[in-house]
């Protein structure tokens, strides 16, 4: 398995169906209006529902648990700041960047970023992660 090192780079293709975000409200008890209700977000200067925050998020867990390092990650630590809203039904794409590698303790610092197609940035941060094998 090849080592990660710092510089590489990792991107995923994401859309938010609001199947998916009425699915999140229910889940985590968060049924504010502006993600379930089209009536109701419509009068809101989005126009339309907005995805839950956290779940917009969810995508870095995912693409780290599954994809890049992949099986065998352990998520220790992340960092988001909500820089614009996540509209449903619209393609993101999640950008990782490798900012430090500890060798010695199998942890990377890892650049996130959820943008939309125009490079517009929704969600910043940074992730520390273990693995064993690709750290």
């Amino acid at each position: 398995m090849e080592k990660i090192k710092v510089g590489d780079t990792y991107d995923f293709e994401v859309m938010y169906h609001q199947k998916d975000v009425d699915m999140f409200a229910n889940i985590s008890g968060d049924n504010n209006p502006i993600h379930i209700n089209p009536e109701y977000a419509a009068k809101t200067p989005f126009k339309t529902p907005i995805v839950h925050g956290f779940f917009a998020g969810a995508v870095f867990s995912r693409v780290f648990g599954t994809m890049w390092p992949g099986e065998g990650t352990i998520y220790m630590n992340q960092e988001m700041s909500f820089r614009s809203p996540v509209f449903v039904e619209r393609q993101y794409v999640a950008k990782f960047k490798v900012l430090e590698v500890n060798q010695e303790k199998h942890r990377g610092i890892i650049e996130c970023v959820l943008e939309d197609k125009q490079g517009n940035q929704a969600i910043i941060g940074k992730a520390m992660l273990k693995h064993n094998d690709r750290f």
